[in-house]
Formats: structure tokens, sequence, C-alpha cells
């Protein structure tokens, strides 16, 4: 698949989806873009079973429980879910564990919960290496903790945590573990079951291949979320409150129909190229490349690569007297390559790196659809800007 650009920001967004994802969602919505759930004709019926069939195949696609596929709910984003979690678990006195890795989308919650709502929160820092210690999680616990959440790959440093460790820990000490799989999820095989995950949240427009404003969560039979929202269902009109039962409980006003198409495609695209391990071993062969090359140049450091092991194919990154910011628009400008720049929604983790005061750094992360002349353009325009950086420091200093 051919773009105009050589494009390196997919944990943004991955970009561009399969053929078949862009297919079937045209095709479906122009077939069947009506609201499901709300009516008996036919095709709304249809529409509604395609929904129901989804909430089967992601359960099964994140090793949930099986038996209530009901407690696979959609939403916009991870973002949305994230908010229905942590305000669903977390009441006045309650406790929560989190980490340094996290993106806005759970440190903002928690820290309104903090100021606002009676909760207390412990931030663990990760290791040199970008990674958080399960023994650091059970010693965090409190008797008053709830709830630990705990982001399964970083968007900045694209380091994929123990979570099957860190759930053994909540199972053991009888504490909710939520995860937020928005880098991870249909790139690295997730169980729920195995791990101990009590929680997840997740969004189509990454790796699950989705198009943008369509997530949710899946929630564990054992787990009970409180309700946040209320508004319509297209079922038990006339009861006055929300209704209770999942998936309505976590659900609410019409679905987006173009959005569960493309998690239904984007699904079947990932069988197709063999599961996400086959995509993930893909995509790291390209970040050791990458990764290897960029350690050749003296002046660029690299945040937490010692070792591409429980890795993501996403790499930060800053050329030694140039802003992050600069570095991306010359990479943009001057050699087509689009990157992220800045601190990534994610401050905590930049705070921790040392590099929040110089405005964060410069993220490439990988997709399915990239290649290795991509990452050779990559390789050869950063040497560029590396050797313009040392000419510029020999400036100034002279």
């Amino acid at each position: 698949m051919k773009t105009d650009i050589i494009y390196l920001d997919n944990a943004a967004t991955a970009w561009p989806k399969p053929d078949n994802v862009y297919k079937f969602m045209t095709e479906f919505y122009s077939r069947m873009g009506v609201n499901p759930g709300r009516s008996g004709f036919d095709k709304a019926i249809e529409a509604g079973n395609i929904i129901e069939n989804l909430r089967k195949r992601l359960t099964s696609f994140f090793g949930g429980d099986e038996d209530t596929p009901e407690r696979l709910c959609f939403g916009y984003n991870a973002t949305d879910a994230l908010n229905l979690i942590i305000n669903g678990l977390l009441s006045e006195g309650d406790h929560v564990v989190t980490t340094n890795l996290e993106h806005n989308s759970v440190i903002r919650p928690i820290n309104h919960l903090v100021r606002d709502g009676g909760v207390e929160a412990t931030y663990l820092p990760f290791d040199s290496d970008g990674f958080i210690d399960p023994e650091d999680v059970r010693k965090a616990i409190q008797p008053n903790t709830r709830l630990v959440i705990v982001n399964h790959g970083s968007n900045v440093i694209g380091t994929i945590q123990p979570v099957a460790e860190i759930g053994k820990v909540c199972k053991e000490m009888e504490v909710t573990f939520a995860i937020d799989s928005s880098q991870t999820a249909g790139v690295v095989p997730i169980n729920m079951k195995e791990m101990n995950i009590d929680v997840l949240a997740f969004t189509g427009h990454k790796a699950l291949m989705g198009s943008t404003g369509i997530g949710g969560l899946c929630v564990r039979k054992h787990v009970e979320l409180k309700q946040t929202r209320s508004g319509g269902t297209g079922v038990r009109s006339a009861y006055p409150y929300h209704l209770e039962e999942y998936p309505w409980r976590m659900e609410f006003g019409t679905p987006n129909m173009v959005g569960i198409a493309a998690l239904w495609a984007g699904q079947e695209w990932i069988e197709q190229q063999g599961g996400e391990r086959e995509i993930h071993t893909r995509e790291m062969e390209l970040a050791d490349k990458f990764v290897s090359a960029l350690k050749e140049i003296d002046e660029i450091s690299l945040y937490c690569c010692n070792s591409l092991d429980n890795h993501l194919s996403t790499v930060t990154l800053n050329v030694e007297g140039l802003e992050a910011g600069d570095v991306g628009i010359m990479l943009d400008v001057d050699h087509n390559i689009a990157t992220r720049t800045g601190l990534h929604c994610a401050p905590l983790v930049h705070e921790q790196l040392g590099i929040l005061d110089i405005h964060g750094g410069v993220r490439f992360s990988i997709g399915a659809f990239n290649t290795e002349e991509h990452i050779d353009s990559a390789i050869n325009a950063l040497q560029e800007i590396s050797t313009g950086s040392t000419v510029k420091k020999k400036v100034i200093s002279g």
C-alpha cells in the first residue's frame, strides 16, 4: 500500500488502514447504516447482529469471560472507557495505584478524583529500562486500595509492562486490576483470564486497525462498575433509570456503527496476517534495524532502548542541540517523514526521563505497513539532521 508520506506516527493512529477495512466500512454503512436495536425491521436486526457478534469476537480476542460477552461494551475510544473504569470503581476514601507511564486519559481522571473526590493516588516510577516492578505494586497497595491501573504498553518509550505478574499480585491482594491496552491491543496477545486482568480498556483506531471514534472496555464477570452516566439505550424505554445490566450499564445512546464495522474488518485482517505475534515480529524487526543504526550516531539520545525485549516498535529520541519540535519539522518538510513531537499526552514519562523542560522528544512509531525503505529513509534523515546539529553547535561555540 503506497502513501504520499513516510508515516511513522502509528502510536497516535495506525495509518493507512487495510483496504478491507475501508471497503467493509463503506459497504456496511451504505447497506445497513441504521440504528440497531431500536426497531424490528430487517436492517436494524442485521445491524444489531454485527454488534453482538463483535462482542463475542473481541471477548475471545482479549481472553475475557466468553460466557458473558455482553460485558464487552463499546464507547468512543480508550479515554472514554478509562473514564468509565476509573470513575466507576473509585469513591471517596479509596486509594488507587498507577504509574508514571500513564497517558493523560488515566492521569487526569485520577487527578480530578484526588482533587475533588477524596481519593488517594500513588504513582509508581519505572526503572532505568522503562518497566514497573510488580513488587513495587505490592508494596504500594494499602488497606483502602480499590484499583491498580497500568498502561500495558507505553506510547512514549514503547516498553510492555509485565501485566501477568502485576495481575498475580493484585489477585493475591484482592485488588481490582485494570489495563490500558491502547498501544498493545492488536499487536501484543492479551489473555485477561491468564493474566488476571479484571478490566481492560481498548481503542479501535490503532493496532486493532479500526476507525477513530470507537473503543470500549471488557469487564470480567466478577467486577461491578457503578454507573456514571445515563441516557438512551433503545431497550425498556418506560423504565425511568438507566439499565443496570450489561452492556447497557456501560453504553449510552446510538452506537458508532461505522466504527463497529471497522473493528469487525480489523479483526478479519489481523487473523489474515497470522495474528498479533506475526504483526509484532515484523514491526520489531524494523525497530531493531532503526535502533541499531541510531546507536551509532553520537548526537542522538535514545530512551529506554538498551534492549528491545518486551518492547513495542515505538522509539523516542532527541538530537543534541535541537528542539524536538524543530527536528519534527525538518523530518516533515525536508524528508517527508511524519512523526510526533512533544510530550505525547504522557507528561510523567518525560518528567522522569528528565526531558519535560526541553519539551519532550521525537517519537517514531513503526506500524504494520512500514517497510525497510521507510526505516532507511528515517535513518538517513536523522544522520543528516544530526550532522547539521553538530555544525550548529560549532558555530555557536566558535
